[in-house]
């Protein structure tokens, strides 16, 4: 009996392959058969595993035919159907013809017929291998085409086959495995095309919208990846902010699968999305376009003229460049109520220009522009021009080389969008309120430069995220901050430091590579060699605080293992992973215990100074970080050597990233015996030492008495003004009276007022900035202005004894004394506070809301020091001519009891007049010449804390209770408000009045 054999495929849902057998002696038509079962059939189907199914018929056709004759077989695939890779490499049926052998057994006979592509190269290549090649990809099921294409080089060939059914990977890479050992000496990699599934979102996607594409392929593979081709390159996508890649998968149906996902869809990433599932060095691709309705990434907005002068009336001219796109943008102006339509300028950018008239009725004019995508996002940019309105200040017009800054409105930032050739960016100059020009502010970064910054931000975001990738952004930050390569400038060293910050934020996404690390710790070394003085002390700050925060997250994150590190001639990179660490950075020592875990140490010159510009420091820092270790008391101990002898504290600190500046929390500083500073401290970051001078600190016996000692002033000068104002009429019967009455009681009053100042700032850190800053002026003020008018006192009474038959007139001493006591105070720390406002100086430490010294005759606290030096010793030699004066005097041949007396009297000259004359003042400049170590340190400090903390109460006693005349008027009035008023009274005022006469 011979019998007619059909295979047979139900589609459902799925598809299942059955059998259907006929006697010979029957004819029937096999598709007859198949049309029987109409959707109402439904089969019970079991699969391989022994699992039953329920399967309704929705379609159904013929897929092969088979004849069987006794032995013999005759088995055809119908029309859209190829022989199975099961078929063809079994049973050696592969071409498009009959197949004769006994197939009944396979699980599939025919598959439907798929386009499948392969491509691939081989190198070094010579035509004699053709043949071999045609041959050994004549071995694959489906072959239709093969094509090999030499390339111009004619060392490369490029080949492409074409199969008509899906490829046994293994079978193909048996193909490139023998090629690959006859004709090529390299690895032969191939991509196909045609047996992945891609899906991808329906188009045009919305701008900035979240876009999500899936791979799956049926057979199992060893890896995954997606790259992604725009207009201008191609990109290998990797985890980023922007860019996800999904975990690998697998279902029933699909044994690899793999997902992207975009969370900001922009113009970046519409292109051509290639998935690919990567098996030996076959890999199996699919492609899919993602159209997204595009806005403008960037919009740069510029405008000439750069000011609108009303007096002149010219228009300007705005325009807005975006990048290149095949968005068809609805693009509109608006200024104010006016809204036109314009074309773009092509060129590498598209731009467009439009040309508004300014209405002088505002100190500036907004234009914006809008543009309008397919599904009606919008998105605008703004500029306001600065309008010069008739009669308005300004500065005038200034060209420096090509730069024209035009006649530009005070208090107004001239933004200029020109930068020389081979940078691109900004720069700015602003016209102050005095209707001057302050210097120009430079944000021209080189091109190079920031190509470099593009791919970091794309490496960052995913795009192009690779080590390869990431060496190569390495070598261009290192390339450009080379010395010889004609950059350096602080907008260059800004731009690579947001660089190496984008850098070490990437690289808690992607792991790095060791091979980066010469490049970075070189580039980095470069960069602070100079000084970056062409910006002002806050921006050098930050900039630096960003430098060392970036550098210190790159050092974690990147892993290396050479145990000698890294060196440059500014940064040395060493780690430890012995549990007893123990290393040196430029002469610092550093050592930790720990259990487990490497420690990664940094030892950076020449960045304190562009991080601390209120205080003395040490010229190293060191950052340390700690990974892979569960330690819970970490500490950590380094030896600084001392590079000042001069300064005597010692502060270890750590830079605070959250506040941007120094704190010793969790520090202790040791001064030991080899000058140096053993810092211990229990947490791991960058540390320093900061160093000053021993005035300044902080002692609780020093500050108690000091506290007491303000107290008593306070209350004494209180006391001392009262009494003044009580005998004021009656002392003040000369001229004489009233010049050193006046001095004396203007001294007692700044020294009051200063003295509340201090009192009122002794707890700083409870104050707000606004407030330390203004005790800071007052204190600054109230003191120098105590020391004029001691002058004013001083030179009034050297005047009176020099010139003895010119008396000095009380106008002439009025005027004198109002310039010197209120004028010249005001002027010194007035000017000394622009000065250090508009140089970007700190003027004050806010630690201690009084002046900073940083070094000799550098910091703001010499406007205070030089005054009072300069006066102190003036008084010096007042006073010497006051004794001199007595000694001359005195009877050249006079007894003993003379002499004593001589004596006495240039004792009381010295005891009155060191108070009022701010004598004692000279023990603080005495300070700054000792060395805390000396034993007198101690002493002197001990004295000028005493005797100028209780200067208030000898001015009372002094200026006021030691006055012969002031005691009888107090008891004068005492007597009188008590009624007890006697003859001896009485006598007393008699005798006084007639004294005065």
């Amino acid at each position: 009996m011979s019998w007619d054999l059909l295979a047979l495929m139900v589609i459902s849902q799925d598809i299942y392959v059955s059998e259907l057998m006929v006697e010979n002696n029957v004819t029937l038509d096999a598709q007859r058969i198949l049309l029987s079962w109409n959707a109402s059939v439904t089969l019970n189907v079991t699969d391989s595993s022994g699992v039953s199914h329920t399967v309704t018929i929705f379609s159904s056709e013929v897929v092969a035919e088979c004849i069987v004759v006794g032995e013999d077989f005759e088995c055809n695939c119908t029309m859209g159907y190829v022989w199975s890779n099961e078929v063809c490499y079994n049973y050696n049926c592969c071409l498009p013809a009959t197949c004769t052998a006994n197939i009944s057994l396979a699980s599939s006979i025919c598959v439907r017929e798929t386009n499948v592509s392969i491509n691939g190269s081989i190198s070094p290549w010579n035509a004699i291998y053709t043949q071999t090649v045609q041959n050994s990809f004549s071995k694959l099921n489906g072959l239709k085409t093969l094509t090999v294409t030499p390339r111009s080089t004619a060392t490369i060939a490029d080949f492409l086959v074409n199969v008509s059914v899906n490829v046994n990977t293994s079978k193909l890479q048996e193909i490139l495995t023998y090629l690959q050992s006859s004709v090529a000496s390299s690895q032969i990699f191939v991509d196909t095309l045609g047996m992945v599934n891609i899906y991808a979102p329906p188009t045009p996607v919305k701008y900035q919208s979240l876009l999500l594409l899936n791979c799956t392929l049926e057979e199992a593979t060893d890896s995954f990846g997606w790259n992604l081709t725009t207009l201008l390159q191609r990109f290998e996508l990797n985890n980023g902010l922007i860019v996800r890649i999904g975990p690998p998968c697998a279902t029933q149906d699909y044994q690899s699968c793999t997902s992207v996902t975009i969370s900001n869809a922009t113009g970046m990433y519409a292109g051509t999305y290639e998935c690919g599932f990567t098996t030996g060095s076959v890999r199996h691709t699919a492609r899919a376009s993602v159209d997204i309705a595009l806005l403008p990434d960037s919009i740069n907005m510029n405008f000439s003229p750069l000011i609108a002068d009303c007096l002149q009336l010219t228009p300007v001219t705005v325009s807005a460049s975006i990048p290149i796109t095949t968005e068809p943008y609805n693009i509109t102006w608006n200024q104010n109520t006016k809204v036109m339509q314009t074309n773009p300028t092509k060129r590498d950018v598209f731009t467009y220009n439009f040309t508004a008239s300014m209405g002088c009725t505002a100190a500036s004019e907004n234009i914006e522009i809008f543009f309008q995508n397919r599904l009606n996002q919008t998105k605008s940019a703004n500029v306001n021009i600065p309008v010069l309105l008739v009669g308005a200040s300004f500065c005038n017009a200034e060209s420096i080389g090509d730069e024209v800054w035009p006649k530009t409105p005070i208090k107004t930032l001239v933004t200029n969008k020109t930068c020389p050739v081979g940078r691109v960016g900004n720069k700015t100059r602003y016209c102050n309120g005095s209707r001057l020009w302050e210097p120009v502010f430079s944000q021209c970064v080189s091109e190079v430069l920031n190509k470099v910054q593009d791919a970091a931000t794309n490496f960052l975001n995913g795009l192009g995220a690779t080590p390869e990738v990431a060496k190569n952004i390495f070598q261009g930050v290192n390339n450009n901050s080379n010395p010889n390569s004609g950059t350096g400038d602080e907008a260059d060293i800004g731009a690579t430091i947001n660089i190496i910050g984008v850098m070490a934020q990437a690289s808690g996404i992607m792991n790095l590579q060791e091979d980066v690390l010469p490049d970075l710790i070189n580039a980095a070394s470069n960069m602070v060699n100079s000084s970056w003085d062409g910006v002002n002390q806050t921006v050098r700050q930050s900039m630096s605080s960003n430098y060392l925060s970036s550098m210190e997250n790159l050092v974690k994150n990147i892993q290396f293992n050479v145990s000698d590190g890294y060196n440059s001639t500014n940064l040395e990179l060493k780690l430890c992973t012995s549990e007893d660490c123990s290393l040196s950075l430029f002469g610092v020592d550093v050592s930790l215990n720990k259990t487990n875990g490497t420690m990664k140490s940094l030892g950076v010159r020449n960045l304190m100074d562009k991080m601390t510009f209120d205080q003395n420091f040490s010229s190293i820092l060191i950052s340390a970080t700690l990974v892979n270790n569960n330690d819970s008391n970490i500490t950590i101990k380094m030896n600084f050597p001392v590079e000042q002898p001069g300064f005597t504290t010692f502060s270890c600190v750590f830079w605070n990233t959250v506040n941007n500046s120094w704190s010793t929390d969790g520090c202790l500083a040791n001064l030991t015996g080899g000058n140096e500073t053993l810092c211990e401290c229990h947490h791991l970051t960058s540390f320093s030492v900061l160093m000053a001078k021993s005035a300044n600190v902080s002692n609780p016996n020093l500050d108690m008495i000091t506290y007491i000692g303000l107290g008593v002033s306070i209350f004494s000068l209180l006391l001392f003004l009262l009494i003044e104002y009580l005998v004021w009429s009656a002392l003040i019967k000369t001229n004489l009276s009233h010049f050193r009455h006046t001095a004396v009681v203007n001294i007692a009053v700044f020294r009051l007022l200063g003295d509340c100042s201090f009192l009122a700032s002794i707890f700083p850190e409870q104050l707000s900035e606004t407030m330390c800053l203004t005790f800071t002026v007052c204190k600054h003020l109230f003191y120098v202005a105590m020391f004029t008018w001691m002058l004013c006192l001083s030179s009034m009474l050297v005047h009176q004894l020099i010139f003895v038959f010119s008396p000095l007139r009380k106008r002439v001493f009025m005027f004198f004394s109002s310039i010197v006591g209120y004028v010249v105070p005001i002027l010194i720390v007035g000017s000394s506070y622009v000065y250090y406002k508009y140089t970007n100086k700190s003027y004050y430490d806010r630690k201690s809301c009084w002046l900073i010294y940083e070094s000799l005759l550098k910091g703001s606290i010499h406007a205070f020091l030089l005054p009072v030096l300069t006066i102190t010793l003036t008084n010096l030699f007042s006073m010497a001519v006051v004794i001199l004066t007595l000694v001359k005097t005195s009877v050249p041949d006079g007894t003993k009891a003379d002499e004593k007396e001589t004596a006495k009297s240039i004792l009381k000259v010295v005891v009155l007049l060191t108070p009022i004359f701010g004598v004692t003042w000279s023990l603080g400049f005495f300070l700054y010449t000792l060395n805390s170590t000396d034993p007198m340190f101690m002493v002197v400090n001990y004295l000028f804390t005493i005797l100028n903390s209780f200067q208030g109460f000898f001015i009372l006693v002094t200026g006021c209770l030691a006055e012969q005349k002031v005691r009888d008027e107090l008891y004068k009035l005492i007597m009188a408000k008590t009624g007890r008023e006697t003859d001896s009274m009485q006598k007393l005022t008699s005798t006084t009045y007639t004294k005065d006469k």
